[in-house]
């Protein structure tokens, strides 16, 4: 089967890295499968003239508002994967709810990475019930062995030992749903206090006026650094030598970068929202967190918190023997309700 693919794929985003890893799958199940960037199309028609133009016979998006919008009307039958925003910021505004609506209407399948975003899409769009599935996201790892941790290092201009350093990796897209700042000043303070600690942010340039604003803070902030965005495998490597993964997005539908950190066996904190709360068991498989104020006093909560970062600690233990429960390997044609089965089957036969 031919099939076309709309996401939004900036570069070394998450939404860009899902999309090719799902594209990879069902290229894999013996589809040919077309991925598009849905930026590069202003309205259905533009769309309409693509498919016939390549012969397309169904079609995924990947955001029910930014990518299903544009699959209303074209005639070939298509399923939704939601992406996050679309169900934690687009569903307040009245017109995108309105369009969305409408799409899930015609659409075959929706895919909801966790039970949560589900049940909000029931509950928002209670005549698509039936048509939502929940299938987990599957992710891989794969750490550049050759990668340098000192030379990195010192390209961010953190000039410390390697041995007794502690560095809190946060991996963003730098817009403001993902609020890189949250914790800068909190993070700044503990440094200030212990001069082996440091926030470090990784990520692509995706709002140039907040761009301008992260870079001015953090140039004026100790302890923290900026790095633009990575290849994959050297981003893996990083997670891998870092202290732990850090996540302060304001919204989430489901983190590739936790679950990778979960893959790798590193220690998660993340701010307590629903998308990652569905991921992250509070003090089983990371930490949970709601106020900046936290890491201000995480130096205070050592035995509690701190210690429990560390390998030597039971906790930690516990959290690593989850790891592999939440970073889902599972090949989606193997789930029985995956969207192999579900999707492109339903395509088939409905």
């Amino acid at each position: 089967m031919r099939l076309l693919f709309l996401a939004v794929l900036r570069r070394h985003t998450g939404n860009a890295v899902t999309a090719q890893r799902v594209r990879d799958h069902l290229e894999a199940a013996g589809h040919v499968c077309i991925l598009k960037d849905a930026f590069d199309f202003e309205s259905p028609s533009e769309i309409s003239n693509f498919i016939k133009a390549e012969n397309l016979e169904a079609a995924v998006a990947l955001h029910l508002y930014r990518g299903g919008r544009l699959l209303q009307g074209n005639g070939i039958p298509f399923g939704i994967i939601f992406g996050g925003t679309d169900l934690n910021e687009d569903v307040n505004q009245g017109d995108k709810n309105k369009v969305m609506g409408k799409v899930l209407e015609e659409a075959r399948f929706a895919v909801a990475f966790t039970e949560s975003m589900k049940e909000t899409a029931q509950r928002q769009w209670p005549h698509a019930k039936d048509k939502i599935y929940v299938q987990s996201q599957g992710i891989a790892t794969v750490p550049n062995t050759a990668f340098n941790w000192n030379t990195f290092l010192q390209h961010s201009e953190i000039n410390q030992s390697a041995d007794n350093l502690h560095v809190f990796l946060l991996i963003c897209g730098l817009r403001q749903v993902k609020d890189p700042l949250y914790l800068v000043d909190a993070f700044s303070e503990w440094h200030q206090e212990e001069p082996n600690i440091y926030m470090v942010i990784v990520g692509p340039e995706v709002d140039p006026v907040f761009t301008r604003e992260v870079k001015a803070k953090v140039k004026r902030t100790p302890g923290v650094r900026l790095i633009r965005e990575m290849a994959q495998e050297d981003l893996h490597a990083v997670m891998k030598n870092c202290f732990a993964l850090v996540n302060s997005s304001v919204s989430e539908g489901m983190s590739a970068a936790i679950l990778e950190a979960m893959d790798l066996e590193v220690p998660v904190l993340a701010r307590n929202i629903p998308g990652n709360s569905a991921v992250v068991k509070h003090e089983v498989t990371g930490l949970l967190f709601s106020d900046p104020q936290v890491i201000k006093n995480l130096p205070a909560m050592q035995k509690t918190w701190v210690q429990s970062l560390g390998w030597e600690d039971p906790l930690e233990k516990g959290m690593a023997a989850h790891f592999s429960i939440l970073a889902w390997r599972i090949p989606w044609t193997e789930e029985p309700g995956g969207l192999q089965s579900m999707g492109l089957q339903r395509v088939r036969h409905d």
